[in-house]
């Protein structure tokens, strides 16, 4: 069949994943074979069996998913954080196959690739807004660093002999202040993330919020906090302590000497993401944690 050029699909994958090399091929194949057309990596094609018809971009910019209906993401979450960068950029929908743990942000396992082609073809599928944050690092007043994130960005102390002592401040006030690991500053979707880890709340995604929640903290009162979506949440590192480290997603990273003072507010611009089923976010974290629910009768009827 004649590819349409008037639809393409842009593939991402983890190449060094094999399971992600093998997904990559029957991807591709499948839909070349209904006619659309499918671009990749220039870099990634290398270590990819593709065949000729395959479009081919140099450089990995928004740009370069000009014209592209959907993004297709194989691998973990590394790999699905890295796709919703050029998801968030280029405001394409991402659709991503987890081939790792845990993958939330996934909409399909390894084993549905026949089934996410076919939806793909059909065009069958539902697109939702995850909401992000912006950050900014100011230093002595003047903003330094701007970052955004789709799961978090994390306050980090950066050795591991010294605590981090922080100021946490919600919408221009001061709550508490402590030593400690780190605070992580969350969306809904990264509840189930780093947030999770430290001892957060899950929260579903339909729920607008952020969350602030201490790493480890020595204190009496360092309990993870919900705010409103419109809130700003700032942390500052004290003067004359060890610097800190900024990270965004896991992904990008910052040194916060002392004095910095990050601000996280509601993102300007929201990652897109492609659904292909109607299940509640209930059964999801249950699959996905394999949670005991043995004995459940569900409601009288």
């Amino acid at each position: 069949m004649t590819q349409d050029r008037s639809r393409t699909v842009f593939l991402l994958a983890h190449t060094g994943r094999t399971a992600a090399v093998r997904s990559a091929e029957l991807v591709v194949k499948g839909l070349l074979r209904a006619g659309i057309g499918v671009r990749v990596l220039e870099a990634e094609a290398a270590d990819l069996p593709l065949p000729g018809e395959v479009e081919l971009v140099k450089e990995a910019t928004p740009q370069c998913l000009d014209g592209c209906e959907l993004l297709i993401v194989l691998g973990g979450d590394g790999t699905l954080l890295r796709g919703a960068e050029f998801a968030r950029a280029s405001g394409v929908p991402m659709l991503g196959v987890n081939l790792g743990r845990v993958g939330f942000l996934a909409e399909a396992e390894r084993d549905d690739l026949d089934k996410v082609v076919d939806r793909v073809v059909n065009r069958a599928y539902e697109v939702e807004e995850r909401m992000t944050v912006d950050v900014v690092v100011h230093r002595n007043g003047d903003i330094v660093h701007t970052d955004w994130a789709l799961n978090e960005a994390a306050v980090q102390k950066v050795s591991a002999e010294r605590m981090l002592e922080v100021v946490l401040e919600i919408d221009g006030r001061p709550v508490t202040g402590f030593g400690c690991d780190g605070i992580v500053c969350a969306t809904p979707t990264g509840s189930t993330a780093y947030a999770f880890s430290a001892g957060g709340p899950v929260v579903w995604p339909e729920v607008e919020a952020l969350l602030m929640v201490p790493i480890s903290a020595h204190a009496l009162f360092a309990k993870p906090l919900v705010t409103s979506p419109d809130s700003v949440l700032a942390v500052e590192v004290l003067p004359h302590v060890p610097p800190g480290v900024l990270w965004c997603d896991g992904r990008r990273t910052v040194e916060l000497p002392p004095g910095a003072r990050v601000e996280v507010r509601r993102g300007a611009v929201p990652v897109r993401l492609a659904r292909l089923h109607h299940a509640s976010f209930t059964d999801r974290l249950v699959a996905k944690f394999a949670l005991p629910v043995s004995g459940w009768r569900g409601a009288p009827h």
